[in-house]
């Protein structure tokens, strides 16, 4: 087989996994003699003259690399290359730039490591100029389309699940509701998975509308059997009670578990707290999952190129890695299923999630 070229980069906000999918490109396109060349800060890297880039290879991907959290290429998830914006404060077509960047350094096929956005402008990039391209799958908020999990989601999960325990001690000392506000975007992934692996009492998310005199309710039944204290968690997209986003900052979302916690404590006279996660979700080592996950995406990435199978996108599914086409896994935007599995397990859990007071048993006093 004829040696290749091939170009990697991460796009898009950083989370953990990031480093040992590129870790398991350079080992798996070694191994077949390929050569690898690190784009730098994603697609604006391919727009400097020269274009931000290095070669990777075997000696700089040792086990350490499995354990780094962020990305040693970096990564942006500002300036659209068909929209970019300008320091006189006008947008800009830069997409050709970022073409010819591909084709300076003349590389036989990309890999993108990125979310739903990102995928969506490389292949944009890969239509117009004819470059072959692969993706990969990342990002915390676990939203993207025919893939059961993207890198990242896991470890995201594991730290709020984390931050959890550490306040429902907190919480039955000092006889609080103590609310965690986590990360998502517009998905209620995280918020789920971590109320149901954290014991919490209420998870509310985006997809549910809700109810607060259900969850005040609910609360009451808690204190009701005796328990002092309760736990809440929050997804960021969560709507007020108007139906609007809550935002701060530059229109990013952030400030819901506040004004949660600010109705709760004055429908029901609990003492309540705060905490919000925030990027606290995105950076330290992938768990073992995120590492296995992107090994593996990363392995069968290569592999595509190998076969020349590209516009596709490496996946999780059935237990097993496999690929389906970029354009699909984009329109198909995973949201939390209302009637799913962790939405069923929820309520069969005496969670409530907003909509009625939790049904079944609530769970014991903590130990």
């Amino acid at each position: 087989m004829t040696a290749k070229r091939i170009g990697i980069l991460t796009s898009g906000g950083d989370c953990a996994g990031l480093n040992a999918v590129i870790r398991a490109v350079v080992l798996a396109a070694s191994g077949r003699g390929w050569t690898v060349v690190g784009i730098r800060e994603g697609t604006r890297g391919l727009m400097a003259r020269p274009p931000m880039a290095e070669m990777l290879g075997v000696e700089a991907t040792d086990s350490a690399m499995l354990r780094m959290g962020g990305t040693i290429l970096g990564t942006t998830n500002q300036g659209d290359p068909f929209d970019y914006p300008m320091p006189d404060g006008s947008k800009r077509d830069r997409s050709e730039e970022v073409i010819e960047g591909f084709r300076m350094l003349e590389l036989d096929a990309l890999i993108g490591v990125g979310g739903d956005g990102s995928m969506a402008i490389l292949r944009r990039l890969a239509q117009q100029g004819g470059i072959p391209l692969i993706g990969v799958p990342k990002t915390i908020d676990n939203d993207i389309g025919l893939t059961e999990t993207a890198i990242g989601y896991q470890t995201a999960v594991a730290v709020a699940t984390e931050a959890l325990d550490r306040l429902q001690p907190t919480a039955a000392s000092h006889n609080r509701v103590m609310i965690l506000e986590v990360m998502g975007r517009d998905a209620g992934h995280i918020a789920l998975a971590t109320g149901i692996a954290g014991g919490a009492d209420v998870i509310l998310i985006p997809e549910i509308a809700y109810d607060f005199a259900a969850i005040a309710a609910h609360l009451g039944r808690v204190h009701s059997v005796g328990r002092n204290f309760a736990l809440v968690v929050v997804a960021e997209a969560v709507l007020d009670d108007d139906g609007r986003p809550v935002r701060q900052g530059r229109g990013s979302y952030g400030g819901i578990g506040h004004y949660v916690a600010e109705r709760l404590s004055r429908d029901t006279g609990a003492e309540t707290r705060v905490t919000v996660l925030g990027h606290v979700q995105r950076g330290g080592a992938p768990t073992a999952g995120d590492r296995l996950l992107a090994s593996a995406l990363g392995v069968y990435a290569v592999q595509l190129i190998a076969e020349g199978r590209f516009d596709r996108m490496v996946a999780w599914l059935n237990r097993q890695v496999g690929d389906v086409p970029i354009q699909h896994a984009i329109e198909h935007y995973q949201a939390v299923d209302p009637d799913g599995a962790l939405v069923a397990t929820a309520r069969g859990l005496g969670i409530c999630l907003g909509d009625v007071p939790g049904l079944g048993d609530l769970p014991g006093l903590a130990e």
